[in-house]
């Protein structure tokens, strides 16, 4: 069995962590609290991960960093953490395998692909670009071996995006008040596809040296996610409401979370679209239906 040390016990983590227990793997997972699924591969440990990597990835064969730091934050706790999880790679051997998103694109007029320029102006996205600069030209360099998969919003059990924020609400019949378009064709990602395109992408060398578009449901806008969710979970049409930009800005007044969505405001007031067809064709990864994720998600939720 080999060992596979995952950075991050949240939803990506800890679906990762599945997947690699389920296979006989022994999987380590480090996280400031000691969190994680219980299953007896896996053993949890409470780490700050920036201080104590040299130590917990011995032996390792890929090294998943899952982590997610506060938002707002990015630009404190990024650097340290992702400058700690190269060098780990880089004196183990291990793989640095790294779940990303699509702030580095920036604002696009068109579908995203790998190969779409790491143009962000952003500060969240400018971040991200260079911890992939970083990774990529030390394996350019035969310091280390990295890959990344990037997915658009990532929805699922425990997840957080603006599609988590809004299911729950569909289930309890509450009306939902966003800053989006409700109705602009979007890209979102289920969290267990994130997990084997991962999985995936560590460990297989043909992987290694580049990024990789998560294989992803085709695009459907915000009020057919919830319409659909509705349906299945029999309760009333939600009732949708967009909330005017300046009241968002208003609010980053006061919620330092609020102020930071300002940034990617963008990804939700129009089509917001990523092709994933290389994952597929290359790693074998096909997404999981969209009507599949969503009866998933509506029976965890409830549970």
């Amino acid at each position: 069995m080999a060992l596979h040390v995952i950075v991050g016990a949240g939803p990506v983590g800890t679906a990762t962590a599945h997947l690699l227990a389920d296979r006989g793997e022994r999987v380590r997972v480090i996280s400031r609290r000691g969190a994680g699924p219980e299953h007896p591969s896996i053993e949890r440990i409470a780490a700050d991960a920036a201080d104590r990597l040299s130590v917990l990835t011995d032996g390792a064969q890929a090294l998943y960093n899952c982590a997610s730091p506060a938002y707002h934050r990015w630009p404190v706790d990024w650097p340290p953490l992702a400058g700690a999880l190269l060098a780990a790679a880089e004196r183990t051997g291990a793989v640095l395998a790294t779940v990303g998103n699509l702030y580095g694109y920036g604002p696009v007029g068109g579908p995203m692909t790998e190969q779409t320029p790491l143009a962000a102006t952003g500060t969240k996205g400018r971040v991200r670009n260079r911890m992939w600069a970083d990774a990529l030209a030390a394996h350019r360099a035969g310091r280390a071996r990295v890959t990344e998969v990037r997915g658009s919003d990532y929805f699922g059990v425990g997840g957080t995006s603006l599609a988590m924020m809004v299911l729950p609400r569909v289930l309890a019949g509450q009306r939902v008040f966003l800053p989006v378009d409700w109705d602009a064709p979007h890209t979102w990602t289920y969290i267990p596809d994130v997990a084997r395109t991962l999985v995936a992408a560590a460990t297989d060398p043909r992987a290694w040296g580049r990024a990789w578009h998560v294989p992803s449901a085709p695009a459907a806008s915000m009020r057919e996610l919830a319409t659909r969710v509705a349906a299945l979970a029999g309760v009333p049409v939600p009732r949708l409401i967009r909330m005017p930009y300046p009241v968002l800005w208003l609010g980053g007044l006061a919620s330092p979370l609020t102020r930071e969505l300002r940034e990617t405001a963008y990804q939700f007031d129009r089509p917001f679209l990523m092709e994933s067809v290389a994952a597929t064709a290359a790693l074998g990864i096909e997404p999981t239906p969209l009507e599949s994720a969503l009866t998933e998600t509506v029976e965890a939720l409830r549970r």
